[in-house]
């Protein structure tokens, strides 16, 4: 006969043999103890043994608990109870368990707060921290903090201790409830039961997800103060939440600390970290990291190089991209769909569409399918670039592989067909769709499909899509209307954007104020600022109250049609009407008076606005100090420019060009040319215009020298010569030209750019109409 204390002992061990070093016969160890017992009670007449005790029961019950099978562990509880053996506070904790991994906790928390005092059992910390876990678990948080509430107010041995504490502080945090989980925390120390690692980690995490780091910090730096040392989980929270968080530099900060304490950087963080970097343009950085880590014998996983490759893609650093896509089989790592998808999608963003079908074609050839994704990055790359045979032909190839195309691979192609104009294709494609139970597209997609060709001007287009929408059955909004009229106006039919509404009106679409200041916005820029004023008194008539951006409308339309006074009307009509003045606003008030030679009450209205302590932006800044110069105010002027980073602004390209033009206008060409070493010093580029602009006036003023050292920056690429700078200069520099003995002074080269500048001029007297004073080289 074999004891009950050996039966136990060896189901015991047994149990627990679930690990990799265990031998392979006995791997899973609590599925071979519910077999072996089960053995045990078919062959009772051959294998004599002791009478099963509590204790067994127990085992067994733990065994099904974690094989996943809690129905067999309340099954035996049943059994146990039916032998009449007396239930120990063990196994009562261990039925407790069965019923939480069953999700009965509701029944648990009955049977830990009467069944078990009736079975004789008195609950213990453990036996109160499983049912806790399981309420926390659920998102049944509140019921937890009860159960503690009341653990504390029994007393004695079961006083709730800092395992209970933790588990509903994690609960709470886990539903969002950051206030409960931080008030049971402040309550869990008034009670003298300090955290421990995991109480303060599972803060830490909390915070960190909520984007709280201000608040992490202060856990972190107080957990350090109470002599609890931060481990790898700690660590890793922090970190994650900076990476997540953006602020790569204090999560290298904390790496750092992390390294030189010996603690090891788990594969998810260290991804996290790689992706920060990545996401902020740090691509070279997280290579650099990625190569120091696998240094350290910490490889890198598939997912470390997706990150990698994705973050240089979107930098368009190809060569670094595929470099480390060839250095992904060294290190033992296949690349996958998902790889490929990457490439491919890096170079189809940039319209490099050759370059991705070369990696179609290389993912095809080292037997790699292509999958859903893979088609959709490629049909939508060769639609924009309006290859639709092609995407068309990659569309046939799909099914044909039958992989089922899905949303938006259908909606690539029908936008494809939509601005190629194939609209019966289109058509076709959306019963296709319809048919394989896709929801064919909404209006939503067909107003981007529409917006986007009447900002091209092609507002025939749009309508022939608004017509096939129509078709279709689905219903034009107030949006689709919107962009029509927007289009419109571009091409400068305003008649026809007027009777937009007349549309909208039969079809009983409502317009809205966008639409009113669409069109407003189109009848000033026609140079038709009366009908603008009749269309806007029409609104109030219409129930539509013009808002902030209406009236910034018709005030810069009045402004620019040089009508101050019914500007300055309207500003006052729209502080009556309650209507929000926002800085956009200000900026055209001031930048109208400016236009309108009223300077001084420019220059009035800015000071008074700084009394006020209003948030100036850059525009209004360049707009005030080209409003100084030009009175000149030029002390003031200097003065405004110097305060600019007191006010937390930067100058841009447009402060440094208004500067360094009105220097030049005064003369003061030494001065601009600081300003102009002050911009490069900034890492501001200049733009053509500013060149050719600085490039004229010093040629006027005869500084052919100074001119000369600008002559140089014009590249034929980002710099160009303009028609009108290639005409002065020929002027200049021609044999009967007043300065023909200065042009050694000028570069070499410059008298190719002076081709390209008279090519610029003779277009201009042509057919396309160019103004010569822009017209400029292009070589594409």
């Amino acid at each position: 006969m074999m004891p009950g204390r050996s039966l136990n002992g060896f189901l015991a061990a047994l149990a627990r043999a679930t690990s990799s070093a265990a031998p392979a016969c006995i791997r899973d160890g609590p599925v071979l103890v519910v077999a072996l017992f089960n053995r045990l009670c078919r062959e009772q007449a051959v294998v004599r043994v002791a009478p099963l005790t509590v204790h067994t029961y127990g085992i067994l019950m733990d065994c099904c608990c974690r094989t996943s099978r809690p129905d067999l562990g309340l099954a035996f509880f049943g059994r146990l109870l039916r032998t009449g053996l007396k239930t120990n506070e063990i196994t009562a904790t261990t039925f407790l368990k069965c019923l939480c991994y069953a999700k009965r906790t509701d029944e648990a928390v009955n049977v830990l707060l009467h069944r078990m005092p009736e079975l004789g059992c008195v609950p213990d910390a453990f036996a109160y921290s499983t049912v806790l876990k399981s309420l926390c678990d659920n998102s049944m948080s509140q019921q937890g903090l009860d159960l503690l509430h009341m653990m504390a107010k029994e007393g004695g041995g079961c006083s709730p201790n800092v395992v209970a504490y933790s588990t509903v502080i994690h609960g709470f945090f886990k539903e969002g409830e950051i206030g409960k989980a931080c008030n049971l925390f402040h309550e869990m120390m008034q009670q003298g039961v300090e955290p421990n690692v995991w109480t303060y980690s599972s803060i830490i995490d909390a915070l960190c997800k909520a984007r709280a780091m201000d608040k992490a910090e202060l856990v972190l730096q107080q957990m350090v103060n109470k002599g609890v040392q931060p481990n790898n989980v700690t660590y890793s929270c922090m970190i994650h939440g900076y990476s997540t968080s953006g602020r790569w530099k204090e999560a290298a900060k904390l790496l750092r600390e992390m390294k030189s304490r010996g603690l090891i950087l788990d594969i998810v963080t260290r991804n996290s970290f790689l992706a920060s970097l990545c996401k902020h343009g740090r691509s070279k950085e997280a290579a650099e990291f990625l190569d120091s880590m696998t240094a350290k014998g910490h490889k890198p996983d598939i997912v470390s190089y997706c990150i990698l490759l994705h973050g240089y893609g979107t930098e368009g650093c190809f060569a670094d991209m595929i470099d480390v896509f060839y250095s992904m089989e060294s290190n033992g790592i296949a690349a996958d769909c998902h790889v490929f998808n990457i490439l491919i999608n890096g170079y189809a963003k940039r319209g490099m569409t050759e370059e991705a079908m070369l990696i179609f074609t290389e993912m095809r050839g080292q037997g790699v399918s292509p999958d859903v994704v893979t088609y959709s990055i490629v049909i939508a790359a060769l639609s924009r670039m309006g290859k639709l045979t092609d995407a068309i032909e990659k569309f046939n190839e799909m099914t044909a592989l039958e992989v089922q195309p899905d949303t938006t691979v259908y909606h690539s192609l029908i936008q494809g067909c939509c601005i190629d104009g194939d609209l019966v294709k289109a058509k076709e494609l959306m019963f296709e769709m319809m048919n394989g139970g896709i929801p064919r597209p909404n209006i939503v997609f067909f107003n981007s499909v529409i917006n986007s060709l009447c900002k091209e001007g092609r507002v025939m287009d749009a309508h022939d899509v608004l017509d096939l929408v129509i078709g279709i059955g689905e219903r034009p909004n107030v949006i689709t209307f919107n962009s029509l009229i927007d289009g419109y106006c571009l091409v400068g039919n305003m008649d026809k954007a007027f009777k937009i509404l007349d549309v909208m009106e039969s079809v009983g679409v409502e317009p809205n104020v966008v639409t009113y200041s669409t069109l407003l916005d189109g009848y000033s820029k026609n140079r038709r600022i009366d009908d603008a004023l009749t269309l806007f008194r029409e609104m109030p008539r219409k129930r539509i109250k013009p808002d902030t951006v209406t009236y910034g409308i018709m005030l810069d339309g009045l402004f620019r049609a040089g009508r101050t006074v019914a500007a300055m009307e309207m500003f006052h009509e729209m502080i009556e009407s309650g209507t929000t003045v926002d800085i956009l606003i200000y900026n055209i008030k001031l930048g109208g008076l400016c236009r309108n030679n009223c300077v001084d009450e420019a220059i009035a209205l800015f000071q008074k606005l700084r009394a006020m302590n209003v948030k100036f932006n850059i525009e209004i800044l360049n707009t005030m100090i080209n409003a100084m110069y030009k009175v000149q105010r030029k002390e003031e002027a200097k003065e405004l420019f110097a305060t600019i980073s007191a006010n937390g602004l930067v100058p841009n390209e447009s402060t440094y060009a208004v500067v360094i033009r009105n220097l030049l206008k005064g003369g003061a060409v030494e001065d601009a040319d600081n300003m102009f070493s002050s911009k490069d010093n900034s890492g501001i580029v200049p733009s053509s215009r500013l060149i050719n602009d600085i490039i004229r006036m010093l040629l006027e003023k005869g500084e052919i020298a100074k001119a000369g050292n600008y002559l140089s920056k014009v590249d034929g690429k980002s710099i160009s010569l303009e028609a009108s700078t290639a005409s002065l200069m020929l002027s200049l520099f021609s044999r009967k030209g007043k300065h023909q003995e200065d042009i050694k002074l000028l570069p070499a080269n410059i008298f190719k750019e002076i081709f390209y500048g008279i090519l610029g001029v003779m277009t201009s007297d042509g057919d396309l109409g160019k103004d010569s004073s822009t017209a400029s080289c292009d070589r594409g």
